[in-house]
């Protein structure tokens, strides 16, 4: 594993899920990691299941001035990882616009606000958690695929523009997170069976999948504006 003792990380969406994983996976490594997201008590209690210490930062990346505010103060920082974004799911002709705003300005436009603002030490790395969606589109989620896609374009743009500053992205596919605790455990565990049988792989993903895939990337000088899929073959499947 790459050592990443006393470098300054932030997860950006580190309270649950692919970014609580890559948080604990980063502390192991020896980073000094914060995890940062609108909701501080869910902030708190991800703290509290680190295995090592944390910071932790509300940070609403939906908002200018909070984006700006943040990053004015915090310094620079070896690894930024954003996973957050909350995206509606619809057909486009019947999704009402405004979440549809809602969901780009979310995933897509925070990261840009983020990218645009923070400061970064030297060889450090930004990377974006997408979907394959960007690739193997679905009919109920068109949407989701358009931004997934926009925010690997954005990654390949930026890491030209902030060079030699490294911009990557992540591109999982379905990912036992608590994203899906609002089905009925009987439904979910049903749907996880369904996928995985589809899958080469012939499993779904784990948080972990996604963090080994963001370290890989943060730790290898010669990694910039890749897309790297880690989807046990849905793209192909």
């Amino acid at each position: 594993m790459t050592s990443f003792i006393d470098q300054r990380v932030l997860v950006v969406g580190g309270s649950s899920g692919i970014g609580l994983a890559t948080a604990q996976a980063f502390v192991r490594a020896g980073a000094k990691v914060t995890i940062a997201s609108r909701s501080l008590p869910k902030l708190q209690v991800a703290a509290e299941q680190v295995a090592g210490q944390v910071g932790i930062a509300a940070l609403d990346m939906t908002s200018d001035a909070d984006v700006e505010s943040f990053f004015a103060k915090a310094g620079e920082w070896d690894h930024i990882v954003i996973s957050a974004a909350q995206t509606a799911t619809g057909a486009v002709r019947t999704l009402a616009l405004e979440d549809a705003y809602s969901a780009m300005n979310s995933k897509f436009w925070g990261a840009y606000r983020i990218a645009r603002a923070a400061r970064f030490a030297p060889n450090a790395s930004l990377t974006f958690v997408s979907g394959f969606l960007s690739v193997r589109p679905s009919s109920r989620s068109v949407l989701q695929g358009a931004i997934n896609a926009a925010l690997e374009a954005l990654a390949r743009g930026l890491a030209l523009e902030l060079s030699p500053v490294r911009v990557n992205t992540v591109s999982p596919g379905l990912i036992v997170t608590p994203l899906w605790d609002k089905f009925a455990e009987a439904d979910r565990l049903q749907m996880f069976d369904k996928v995985a049988a589809s899958l080469p792989a012939k499993r779904v993903g784990q948080p972990e999948d996604i963090a080994n895939a963001v370290l890989y990337l943060a730790g290898t000088p010669f990694s910039t504006g890749s897309t790297v899929l880690v989807d046990g073959g849905g793209a192909i499947g």
